[in-house]
This record gives C-alpha cells, sequence and structure tokens, in this order.
C-alpha cells in the first residue's frame, strides 16, 4: 500500500509534467498573435501548478517526507504534451486545445483516483480536494475554447 507522502508526491510529478507542458506548448506555438490568449491561459495554468507543487511538497515536509523534484516515472502527462509539441508545426486553433484538454484529463482523474482512495485526512485532504476543483475549472476552460474554436 502507498504512503500517503507516495500519493501526494505522485501529484507533485504530474504538476511537474503539467508545467513542463505548458511552457513547452507557448514556446511551439507558431502563430503568437492569433493565439496570445492560449499563450496567456496556458502560462497562467503552468504557474497554477507551480503553486500546487509548492503547497504539496509543505505537506510532504510536514509528514516527515522528501517531496518530488522530477517528474512522473510513468511520464504519462508528459507523453501527452509530446504529443502537442508535434502538432503545434501545422495544428488548428481546435486540434490545439483538444491535446491540451487530454493533458487535463490525466491530471484531473489523478487527483480523483487520489481524492476517491479515501486515505488523506485533515489539511492534506481538504489542499488536494481544493486543487481538483481548481483542476476542473482549469480543464473545463480549455475544454469550453476547444469547443468554440470546433464552431
Amino acid at each position: 500500500m502507498r504512503t500517503i507522502n507516495h500519493l501526494i508526491n505522485e501529484l507533485i510529478e504530474l504538476n511537474n509534467d503539467r508545467i513542463a507542458g505548458f511552457q513547452k506548448a507557448i514556446t511551439s506555438i507558431d502563430d503568437e498573435s492569433e493565439n496570445k490568449d492560449l499563450i496567456e491561459i496556458f502560462g497562467a495554468f503552468a504557474d497554477q501548478s507551480n503553486n500546487f507543487k509548492l503547497e504539496l511538497s509543505q505537506l510532504v515536509i510536514s509528514n516527515e517526507g522528501e517531496p518530488e523534484t522530477g517528474n512522473s516515472v510513468t511520464g504519462i502527462l508528459h507523453r501527452a504534451w509530446i504529443d502537442v509539441k508535434s502538432l503545434f508545426g501545422g495544428a488548428d486553433r481546435a486540434t490545439i486545445l483538444s491535446e491540451a484538454e487530454r493533458g487535463e484529463d490525466i491530471i484531473k482523474n489523478a487527483y480523483q483516483s487520489v481524492i476517491q482512495q479515501g486515505r488523506l485526512s485533515g489539511v492534506a485532504y481538504d489542499k488536494v480536494r481544493l486543487q481538483s476543483e481548481l483542476l476542473n475549472k482549469s480543464h473545463d476552460k480549455i475544454k469550453q475554447l476547444r469547443n468554440y474554436a470546433r464552431s
């Protein structure tokens, strides 16, 4: 059975993947003038994950653990963002947002899995639940933009 620190460290790794993914997406956008809003949104979401990572790291430290500093072992989210990078060369806005949403689905589902395990309590549960709610809103924003781009 995985420890609470292990579960939280997995979320830290996924947030590191998300940061790297959004940063990669920002640098890969060819038409900056037409996608200025995406650059701003992706930057805000990278910042959001950086804040999440710092909060989660404090939880691990307060539980006498060592917080993760790298990306996920499985690299699932990172691979999803590599796909995004390969699409930026000639992809349309809807495709870019579809791939971004796919990456958001991965982290959103990981948070839900940790919450549903019922092993977190107190401050750790509250922090992870709040971050999960904010990630759901971020996901929905990207989905909304994607749906608009498709119409």
